[in-house]
C-alpha cells in the first residue's frame, strides 16, 4: 500500500529542509575546495584580502540580516581590532594566534557596551547611536598616537610564527592559516542562524512585540547577535592587521561601515552566501580599477543604485529566488 503523506504537508517540508541542507552542503564543499585551488591562480594577499572583508561582511549580515538591526558603526570593532592585535604583536611579542585573539576579544568587549547603549533605541535612532559611538573610536585612535601610531597606523607588524613553529612570513603559508580562519568563521555563522538561538533572532527581526508575548526577552536577544557579530568582525580586523601588517585609521573610518553595508547589500542581505559574493565583487573592484583613483568610489555608487533599483535581494538573493531555495 502506498504511503499516506500527512494533510498538514510535514513530510514534503521535511523533504525541502534536507534539499536546502544538502544544497548548503554542496556550496560549503564547493567554497572549500575554491579555496584550496586559488592561491595557485590568484595572487595570495589578493585572496587573504577577500576573505578578511567576507568574514566582515558576514558578520554585519549576522547583526542585519538575521537580527534585523542597522548598524552605521561596524567599522569600530573592526578596527579596533586590528589595532589591538597589531599592537599586541608589535609591542608586547604575542603570537599571531594570541594576537588575533587579543583583538577578537577586545572586539566583543567593545560590542558588549556599545550593544548595550545602542539596543536602548531602535530604528534610525539605534543606526546613528551606533555611528556616534563609532566616530568617538575614531578620534579616540586619532588622538592617540602612542597606542594608534596616530596618521601613521601601526606600520610593520611581524607575522610570527604560529603556535611557535609555523613561520608565517611566507604569503603562501599564512594564506593556508587565513582560509582555516574564514572556514571556521562561516561555519559559526552557519550554525548560529540554525540554532534556537538564531530562529528567536529571526523572530524578533520579523515582529518584536510577537516574540516577547511568547516570553522572549528581546533585548537580550538583540544584545547577544550584536556581541557576536562584533566578535566575527574583530576577528576579520585581526586577521586583516597580520596580513597587511598594518593597523591603520582607514579600519575605523566611517568609510569602511559603508563599504561593508555596500558588500552585503550586493551579495544579499540575509543570504548565507551572499556576503561572500559582495566582498568579492567589491574588493575585485578597489584592486582591478585602482588605476582611476577616486573614480572607483563613483562606480561603487552606481553599483549600489542599480542594485537597490534592480534587484534589490542582490546577487545571491536573485540566484536563490531562481532556484526557489535559499542561499
Amino acid at each position: 500500500m502506498a504511503d499516506v503523506l500527512p494533510a498538514d504537508g510535514s513530510v514534503t517540508h521535511a523533504a525541502a529542509e534536507r534539499d536546502t541542507a544538502s544544497l548548503h552542503r554542496n556550496v560549503m564543499i564547493g567554497i572549500a575546495i575554491a579555496l584550496v585551488i586559488a592561491p595557485f591562480v590568484a595572487y595570495p594577499v589578493f585572496v587573504m584580502k577577500v576573505l578578511c572583508f567576507a568574514l566582515f561582511a558576514l558578520a554585519f549580515n549576522l547583526l542585519l540580516g538575521y537580527g534585523g538591526l542597522l548598524s552605521f558603526g561596524h567599522a569600530a570593532y573592526f578596527g579596533m581590532a586590528s589595532y589591538v592585535c597589531a599592537y599586541a604583536a608589535k609591542h608586547w611579542g604575542f603570537n599571531p594566534e594570541f594576537a588575533i585573539l587579543a583583538g577578537t576579544g577586545v572586539a566583543a568587549i567593545l560590542g558588549l557596551v556599545f550593544g548595550s547603549l545602542a539596543i536602548r533605541r531602535q530604528g534610525i535612532y539605534f543606526a546613528m547611536i551606533t555611528l556616534a559611538l563609532a566616530q568617538m573610536v575614531f578620534f579616540f585612535s586619532l588622538q592617540t598616537p602612542r597606542f594608534t601610531g596616530g596618521e601613521d597606523g601601526i606600520q610593520a607588524v611581524p607575522r610570527g610564527k604560529l603556535f611557535g613553529v609555523i613561520n608565517l612570513a611566507d604569503d603562501r603559508t599564512l594564506y593556508w592559516v587565513v582560509a582555516l580562519i574564514f572556514m571556521a568563521g562561516l561555519l559559526a555563522f552557519y550554525r548560529i542562524i540554525h540554532s534556537p538561538f538564531g530562529q528567536v533572532c529571526k523572530a524578533i527581526r520579523d515582529n518584536e512585540p510577537r516574540a516577547i508575548s511568547l516570553g522572549y526577552r528581546a533585548n537580550q536577544y538583540k544584545l547577544a547577535v550584536f556581541v557576536l557579530s562584533a566578535m566575527l568582525a574583530g576577528l576579520a580586523g585581526s586577521t586583516k592587521a597580520i596580513v597587511f601588517q598594518l593597523a591603520s585609521l582607514t579600519d575605523v573610518h566611517w568609510s569602511m561601515s559603508g563599504e561593508v553595508v555596500l558588500m552585503t547589500l550586493v551579495g544579499g542581505l540575509g543570504t548565507i552566501f551572499g556576503p561572500i559574493v559582495g566582498a568579492l565583487v567589491i574588493v575585485s573592484m578597489q584592486n582591478f580599477l585602482a588605476t582611476l583613483g577616486a573614480w572607483v568610489t563613483v562606480i561603487q555608487g552606481v553599483i549600489f543604485v542599480l542594485c537597490v533599483l534592480l534587484f534589490r535581494e542582490g546577487i545571491l538573493g536573485v540566484i536563490a529566488k531562481w532556484i526557489k531555495k535559499p542561499l
